[in-house]
């Protein structure tokens, strides 16, 4: 329904810009001439202040595994909650986050996919198997706290991913590749001219029977490859309704299972989401935009001790209703004023079973859910004045956590818990601003200040979890987290083909959400007083004939704070120290060239009182694109060349491992 929707849009909005009975003439007519870009508004005058780092369409596509998280690891700071991408986790644990601000499953950066904020509505994860790379333009991450429109989810920063146009896909393309285990990613795209305006049509498919997460000494008869099976299809369309005004329509759906440790632990994410965007670029500036986003989560907890299903998440529903309105009056190019409001809605239900380990029998029946909502009204200044920028910005949340409830019953259906939990809202305001001053000969300086919210997510509040052993229970008390923060840094571009950059920051999360030890085997989320974070990032690029180096290293120090707790002063769970990427590539010609890319995540604890190592690791990949014919290319990538080890989960001894070494190859056809 969302791509056919998308679709039918397109003839509509060409009919409204033109009319049909009397179309006006080339030679005579003296309309304003209808350009069509599929983009957002920009705003390039606070983009010198904030910490940002741009990733082109070769950086995003160009990658050894071919997978989004793969592209967004080279910026520094940027951090999954497990080691594991979107093949070998369990989707509910696909948190990203940035600046080292704590390891959780729901993420605390902002991720918008053409404005549309991706999070999903009940657990807060990325669905990154639905992103596919060879859709985007280009992805823009924003360190550090706050952002005008959806700031309350911008708590360690915003990652904004752009659609590519039509003529940046071309009119068809497709890719076909299988790794040397039986993996299997196959994508294509149809993309062409509708009047004035553009339609695409796209989809991939990802399947595999993965490999062993569990190591060779624990293996057992119940043991299972990570066997993954993914697609999704997207159609969007850009059309006129005016010169300078644009209706930009975008439908997604996909279908994510998954097979983690043992037989029968199966996990499926789905979703169908539908945008519609209004765009106009005239003397007053508008972005306005409505989504609504369908989940579903289900998953399969087995024993990892008799090897049978505990707990089966049979379902968890959840819709997303939101929208913004942005206005930007004409102010002249030294002037951008951006004002408006933005609503989110989150609605979610849990309905789980409990069996026993021993019968198999029904020995509960769970359900929980609830609703919460954001409005917020923001406004954001930016000024330039010679080689001076400022920029300052304010918003005002208003919040609701509602309807929040938690249910058991027997097998017999007789009630064994019910909670109805208080209905709570509220008013937070926060603020950002910065400088950034050009000193010349491409030397910039910056520094800016912000604070960042994020709302408990309805995962967070209502639903308890198992990673046997350990079980983690829900809190229905937890507060919003509050960031402050402030950066300084340096820029450095002396000629084209030279970019360098360092950042020093120091990040304060107050009531940060984290799942604190209650015994060996309970867990609870908690707020607790912080996480501290300070650190350093650098970046660099390097461009020469037919070489491009891009590089980057983030140092922090981190610190969960809680006075008289056993974990005060221990570094947050997930969070490694030290992170860094280094990717070589060179150019041959046109069309042909092969690179190389370094990554490094270091040490970092599974749990909150540091009892459980996960080591560091470093990994080798690799990337080479040869073409055969003017439109067709073979193309050979490899994952963890090295067969490094890399641990992704150590709870007492029990580990899970992340893909080793893996070995791509298939063919890429390109319309352009």
């Amino acid at each position: 329904m969302p791509i056919a929707f998308a679709v039918a849009s397109l003839p509509i909005g060409a009919a409204i810009a033109q009319d049909s009975d009397n179309p006006p003439s080339r030679e005579m007519s003296t309309e304003p001439a209808i350009i069509v870009t599929g983009s957002a508004l920009e705003n390039t005058l606070s983009k010198p202040v904030y910490a940002m780092r741009s990733l082109d369409q070769a950086a995003l596509t160009k990658t050894p595994s071919g997978r989004i998280e793969d592209a967004l690891a080279s910026v520094a700071g940027f951090q999954q909650f497990r080691r594991s991408d979107s093949r070998s986790s369990n989707p509910s644990a696909q948190g990203a986050t940035l600046r080292a601000l704590g390891g959780n499953a729901t993420s605390r950066a902002l991720v918008l996919l053409d404005g549309v904020p991706m999070a999903d509505p009940f657990f807060g994860y990325i669905p990154f198997s639905a992103i596919a790379p060879e859709r985007l333009s280009s992805a823009q991450v924003t360190r550090g706290g706050g952002a005008g429109p959806f700031g309350a989810g911008a708590l360690a920063g915003t990652i904004e991913l752009s659609s590519a146009s039509a003529d940046e896909l071309g009119p068809f393309g497709a890719q076909v590749y299988a790794n040397d285990r039986g993996g299997t990613e196959s994508g294509a795209h149809l993309a062409g001219n509708l009047g004035a305006g553009f339609a695409i049509l796209s989809g991939r498919w990802d399947r595999g029977p993965g490999f062993y997460t569990t190591p060779v000494a624990d293996r057992v008869d119940a043991s299972a490859r990570a066997a993954y099976d993914s697609w999704s299809l997207q159609a969007r369309g850009v059309a006129p309704l005016a010169p300078n005004i644009e209706l930009q329509a975008r439908g997604l759906i996909y279908d994510d299972r998954r097979t983690l440790r043992f037989d029968g632990a199966d996990s499926s994410s789905t979703g169908q989401d539908a945008s519609l965007r209004l765009i106009a670029r005239g003397d007053w500036q508008v972005d306005a935009l409505a989504y609504v986003q369908a989940r579903n989560f289900t998953n399969v907890v087995v024993s990892s001790t008799r090897f049978v299903p505990v707990l089966d998440q049979r379902s968890t529903p959840s819709t997303g209703l939101g929208g913004k309105i942005e206005i930007r009056p004409p102010l002249g190019e030294r002037h951008i004023l951006r004002a408006g409001a933005d609503f989110r809605r989150s609605e979610g239900d849990l309905s789980e079973v409990a069996l026993s380990a021993f019968t198999g029998a029904v020995r509960e029946r769970r359900s929980a859910g609830g609703t919460n909502t954001d409005l917020g009204l923001f406004v954001e200044q930016d000024f330039l004045a010679g080689p001076l920028t400022l920029t300052a910005g304010a918003r005002l949340d208003r919040f609701t956590i509602r309807d929040g409830y938690y249910e058991a019953r027997d097998p017999d259906g007789g009630l064994v818990e019910r909670n109805r939990f208080e209905d709570r809202s509220g008013w937070e305001s926060s603020f950002r601003g910065g400088a950034a001053y050009d000193v010349g000969g491409g030397l910039s300086l910056r520094a800016a200040a912000y604070m960042g919210l994020r709302l408990p997510t309805l995962n967070e509040l209502y639903r308890p979890f198992v990673v046997f052993p350990v079980t983690t229970q829900a809190n229905a008390a937890l507060r919003n987290e509050q960031l402050e923060g402030f950066e300084a840094g340096v820029d450095f571009a002396p000629r084209e083909g030279v970019e360098l950059s360092v950042t020093g920051f120091d990040n304060r999360v107050r009531d940060a959400i984290a799942n604190v030890t209650l015994d060996p085997v309970t867990r609870q989320r908690q707020n607790i007083e912080a996480i501290h974070a300070r650190g350093i990032e650098a970046a660099t690029r390097l461009e020469s004939g037919g070489w491009r180096f891009d590089g980057s290293l983030s140092y922090t120090d981190a610190e969960a704070r809680e006075d008289g707790a056993a974990f005060d002063g221990n570094r947050p769970a997930q969070t490694p120290a030290w992170a860094g990427s280094a990717s070589l590539r060179y150019a041959f010609s046109e069309g042909a060239l092969a690179g190389v890319t370094l990554r490094h995540v270091g040490r970092q604890f599974e749990d909150d009182l540091q009892s459980d190592i996960l080591p560091a690791f470093t990994t080798l990949g690799a990337y080479a694109e040869v073409p055969l014919t003017r439109r067709l290319s073979l193309v050979l990538r490899g994952e963890n060349l090295t067969d490094e080890t890399i641990v992704t989960r150590n709870q007492a001894g029990s580990i899970d491992l992340g893909v080793p070494r893996t070995v791509w190859f298939g063919v890429k056809v390109s319309g352009r």
